[in-house]
């Protein structure tokens, strides 16, 4: 695979508004991607030693997030995310992703975990942080050069469509038994994540369906700069922590990274030089059900984080008894 990068600056969002109108949720037309507000329900606040969060194990977030597959389904956000150009620039100019990549995964991870494992007011100070942070931060468009907002709501909505599409196609590729209607199912409850991160639920794909659409409405404010080539390079030959460098630890990182950018939809993979043909499909489809089989022998200590093993421990003394 080559990877290559467009001089060229994507088609504005007002552009596509223009071309190719959207159907909000009520039947009429609106921009990419907007729609009639909707009521996402609130967890009634327990205590903390009952309190099961904002999903709670009866939820496919719980099924999907509760698995080791996660980890890669959030490598695939990563390489998807990187597309937007903007969205990569406000990354590449305030992260520290290429000094402290494994940090960052963790961070990243932990939030995951906290929102979806913790407690509303965990999940709420959680989402209250990220939008603080977001909300002092700006970037400069890699084309234009204009500066820009971290938090404008087409950038959250980017990322957080591609983490939650990403997270539920690994986990269903990998073998996780979810049906159209859990995954539909899933994509609704995540507009409680949508919100805590500042978008109004309302304007955020909430199924399959939804998903698809917005995905195609995008494709032309897409493009390869080099800064997402860059990244998409370091996601395959990161900074290794100490000591693991040239030990088969690098090289088991690189078969994670390869099916991760493997279970990318074909026109992602183009996008990035790849042929994105039906065999690459097959390929990384059986290397994510292999990693989810050697993950599932482990004990759970090892499976699951503190932050997932403590949500589980609420709920079993809810009496609850989630397997995950």
């Amino acid at each position: 695979m080559t990877l290559r990068f467009d001089e060229t600056a994507p088609v504005s969002g007002a552009e596509v508004a223009g071309r190719t109108p959207v159907r909000g949720r009520a039947g009429r037309p609106a921009p990419p991607w907007h729609a009639e507000p909707v009521n996402v329900a609130k967890p009634v606040d327990g205590s903390a030693r009952t309190d099961l969060g904002l999903f709670g194990p009866d939820s496919v977030s719980w099924r999907v997030h509760g698995n080791l597959l996660l980890a890669v389904g959030g490598l695939r956000a990563l390489f998807l995310q990187a597309l937007h150009p903007r969205a990569m620039a406000g990354v590449a100019q305030n992260s520290d992703f290429r000094t402290d990549p494994w940090g960052r995964l963790y961070r990243t991870g932990d939030y995951v975990a906290t929102v979806t494992f913790g407690t509303s007011d965990e999940a709420r100070r959680a989402g209250a942080k990220v939008r603080g942070i977001h909300r002092r931060l700006r970037g400069r468009d890699p084309f234009s050069g204009a500066e820009f907002r971290i938090d404008e709501p087409e950038l959250l909505r980017w990322t957080h469509v591609c983490e939650v599409e990403s997270f539920v196609s690994t986990a269903r590729r990998g073998g996780i038994r979810l049906t159209d209607a859990d995954v539909d199912r899933y994509y609704t409850e995540q507009l409680r994540a949508a919100e805590l991160v500042g978008l109004d639920p309302g304007t955020v794909p909430a199924s399959a369906a939804e998903i698809t659409e917005y995905y195609a409405a995008m494709q032309p404010r897409l493009a390869i700069t080099r800064e997402a080539a860059t990244a998409a390079a370091f996601l395959f030959w990161p900074t290794m922590p100490r000591g693991l460098g040239y030990t088969p630890a690098r090289g088991g990182w690189m078969a994670v990274a390869a099916a991760a950018f493997g279970l990318l939809p074909g026109w992602a993979r183009r996008r990035y030089g790849g042929l994105g043909l039906p065999v690459g499909d097959l390929g990384a489809s059986l290397a994510a059900r292999s990693l989810r089989l050697a993950t599932a022998a482990l004990p759970e200590r090892y499976r699951h984080s503190p932050r997932v093993r403590d949500g589980l421990h609420r709920a079993r003394l809810a009496g609850h008894d989630p397997r995950l």
